[in-house]
């Protein structure tokens, strides 16, 4: 078993758990990235506890939380009674000012003291699936994964396994740390890497690129607040910018751009890219996305949680290269997809 604590217990999370409970019995065979990772199954996760900070969530299973509150994902299994209670974290900066609605806080009750309870469920990795912009609360979620001997897993785009500092915070501790930014099985991150790496490979020019997101979910109503989506802008941007040469970036401009609330937990794409081909002659792509935003991050998640595990067999500790680079759209170390596919078969072996 791979023990995991997850920390928001959101849309992502909801899909998290539902693909652990729609992958068990191994029926299904079409959807995941990899079925077996080192000696690790799907069904080899365990979710041992669960951090909130809505009122609706915390005092319930995580099997009936994740369908509850603002929760939208798309229910795809039933999920079992896990015994396992959501419990109060510390609201810090989790929640934006407009957020109060979607995420009902009480005030009056404690927050759980977090290194005690990973410590007392035995984490093995704890999970941030914080909202963006919560910059505090994940920094503070990271302390609380050190302090108690857990590694740390991080979703969102605060920068923290991808900086030396805090690297190095996990690697004296001899703990694994894999981050940041969770990458989509085929979302709109990886999809413009891979376009762009061919059009690149071809021999195409690339003048200017936009890639415009819209959803309906908690996470897009986070980022109407673009005080909060800065870092996400970052993050995404440099995920494909870092794939030309150091200053020959063309113009781009990548991002959330609006919420659209009947969307629920669907997400549209659109990417535009213009340039010019042989005998300077111009193009142009438009492109269209439509997925399930959640299921299409959870499948990643369950392959770096086993990542990590194995990682953590090996002896490994601090931020894991290849690991980060697979899962995640701000990696310390940037590589072109083919490459990185070529790693995880060589880390693997």
């Amino acid at each position: 078993m791979i023990r995991v604590v997850i920390v928001g217990l959101g849309n992502c999370s909801s899909s998290f758990i539902q693909g652990i409970e729609f992958y068990k019995n191994e029926q299904e065979t079409k959807g995941y990235v990899r079925r077996e990772i080192g000696n690790y199954l799907i069904k080899d996760v365990n979710v041992v506890g669960a951090i909130d900070v809505d009122k609706r969530l915390i005092g319930k299973d995580v099997s009936e939380a994740i369908f509850a509150g603002s929760n939208t994902a798309e229910k795809f299994t039933d999920v079992p009674n896990y015994g396992v209670e959501v419990v109060k974290g510390p609201v810090l900066d989790g929640v934006a000012p407009h957020m109060h609605n979607s995420f009902q806080v009480d005030d009056n009750q404690q927050p759980v003291d977090v290194a005690a309870y990973l410590k007392e469920v035995e984490a093995e990795f704890v999970i941030c699936y914080l909202p963006v912009g919560s910059e505090k609360a994940a920094k503070f979620y990271a302390e609380e994964a050190l302090k108690a001997g857990v590694g740390f897993i991080n979703a969102i785009p605060v920068f923290i396994c991808s900086t030396p500092e805090w690297s190095n915070k996990f690697k004296e501790a001899g703990l694994v740390c894999a981050g940041d930014d969770i990458k989509s099985q085929f979302g709109a991150t990886y999809l413009n890497r891979v376009l762009v790496e061919s059009l690149m490979y071809r021999g195409f020019n690339i003048d200017n690129l936009y890639q415009l997101n819209v959803g309906g979910n908690t996470d897009f109503e986070n980022m109407i607040d673009e005080s909060r989506l800065q870092s996400k802008r970052i993050s995404k941007t440099s995920a494909v910018s870092t794939l030309f040469k150091e200053g020959e970036a063309p113009a781009l401009r990548i991002g959330p751009s609006d919420y659209v609330p009947h969307l629920k937990d669907a997400k549209i794409c659109y990417i535009n890219v213009n340039g010019t081909q042989f005998g300077n002659q111009k193009f142009e792509l438009e492109l269209k996305l439509k997925v399930e935003d959640s299921p299409n991050s959870a499948g990643v998640m369950l392959d770096v949680v086993r990542l990590a595990k194995v990682a953590k067999d090996k002896g490994l500790s601090g931020n894991i290269p290849v690991v980060s680079a697979f899962g995640f759209k701000s990696p310390a170390d940037k590589f072109s997809e083919t490459d990185i596919l070529r790693k995880i078969d060589d880390f693997l072996s």
